[in-house]
């Protein structure tokens, strides 16, 4: 199956900016995390999906950079980020709970490569449902490569007791977010 860009071509410090802003949010997302549990009365899952906002904008703005689709695909690609932040959550908790008798590490990393697993393929479902232009199958596993791998170094963060500071959760970010920028910037060839 050929491949062709959609756009012209990127350089790669443009991936680097957003690997960086990655980095960024993944460092807002757990700081962040203070001031929303100050709202009172709102459900769980709505706060958890706050929580993704910082990552979601990140996302509407890749989206909005990369891709030739729609206006209304950037804030549409935001939301699918923080439902899918929110699935992945519930995911890793869920398969936490499964493997009660293991140890903490493997439960955590096992629990980790889920909610990774769950978050990345729900926003290249999502966002690759929208009218950003018409992408093969192929150019998502990147980002589902690397959002299920680094989900289960971000459970280490858990692990280690690093919840607030977060070490490996930036990790995720950059590299989901560099994946996603890959895969808008590729589209299937016209035949």
């Amino acid at each position: 199956m050929a491949d062709m860009l959609a756009l012209p071509d990127r350089s790669r410090g443009d991936l680097f900016w957003i690997a960086a802003g990655g980095v960024l949010t993944g460092i807002l997302t757990p700081l962040f995390q203070p001031v929303v549990d100050r709202i009172s009365g709102a459900p769980g899952d709505f706060r958890i999906a706050l929580l993704g906002l910082p990552f979601a904008i990140l996302v509407a703005l890749v989206v909005r950079r990369r891709s030739a689709g729609s206006w209304w695909a950037a804030p549409a690609a935001a939301i699918v980020t923080m439902a899918a932040f929110v699935c992945a959550v519930n995911a890793a908790v869920w398969v936490d709970g499964q493997l009660g008798d293991l140890g903490s590490v493997v439960r955590t990393c096992c629990a980790g490569l889920a909610g990774g697993l769950v978050g990345s393929g729900l926003m290249a479902l999502g966002i690759g449902l929208l009218p950003a232009g018409l992408r093969s199958a192929a150019a998502w596993l990147p980002m589902l490569g690397v959002g299920t791998i680094a989900g289960s170094l971000l459970a280490l963060d858990s692990a280690l007791q690093l919840d607030l500071v977060s070490v490996l959760y930036p990790v995720w970010q950059a590299g989901v977010a560099a994946g996603l920028a890959m895969a808008l910037q590729r589209t299937i060839a016209p035949r």
